[in-house]
């Protein structure tokens, strides 16, 4: 009972489904960055590669402000769920050991990303994003529902199949992001949240 109170209970299923829609748009418009699909008009002269700056700029803001709306919406809709269902959402000395937990894995990850796509070493670059991002889920699941943790295994397992793969960064970086999202975000609706509330 006190695991259970102790517990950060207010993450929405339906924030975590929702980063999985972001993650999917992303994807579209990074194939079409790339060049594996032509998506959009103003993409229809861009090599095959982010092998200019201005693409690179262009990854990287899309990466970042994929980021930041996912942080919003998880918050937005953490801190909406825990006063609709008078559940406790405070910065205290557990949240902040979550938040650390999380984002230790994932800032070293995006570093290591970073150097290599601005070393030009493309290739590893989206196995790097899902391990870390996996290390992160599995690292800071035990402060929440412990079944966060099959996100971060099921993150783990893409990013060790992406770097056995080659030319398939992108499906396995929206497989990892968007798709598992989505299903683990419906998975948590059902198990989590309409059979509590």
């Amino acid at each position: 009972m006190m695991s259970k109170s102790s517990r950060f209970q207010a993450i929405s299923g339906y924030s975590i489904i929702i980063v999985g829609l972001y993650a999917a748009v992303a994807a579209a418009i990074a194939a079409a960055l790339v060049g594996a699909v032509n998506l959009f008009p103003f993409f229809e002269n861009i090599d095959a590669t982010l092998n200019t700056p201005a693409k690179i700029r262009l990854a990287t803001i899309i990466a970042l402000s994929l980021f930041t709306l996912s942080l919003l919406t998880v918050f937005a809709m953490a801190i909406a769920k825990s006063k609709r269902h008078n559940l406790r959402f405070a910065f205290d000395k557990r949240m902040r050991q979550m938040l650390t937990d999380f984002f230790l894995p994932l800032a070293a990850g995006g570093l290591v990303s970073i150097a290599l796509i601005m070393q030009q070493h493309y290739g590893l670059t989206s196995s790097i994003m899902l391990l870390f991002y996996g290390l992160a889920l599995v690292n800071s699941s035990h402060y929440t529902y412990p079944a966060l943790r099959w996100l971060g295994y099921a993150e783990l397992a893409l990013g060790i199949a992406d770097c056995l793969t080659v030319k398939h960064a992108i499906l396995f970086w929206f497989l990892g992001f968007s798709v598992m999202h989505i299903i683990f975000g419906i998975v948590y609706v059902i198990m989590f949240e309409r059979k509590k509330f």
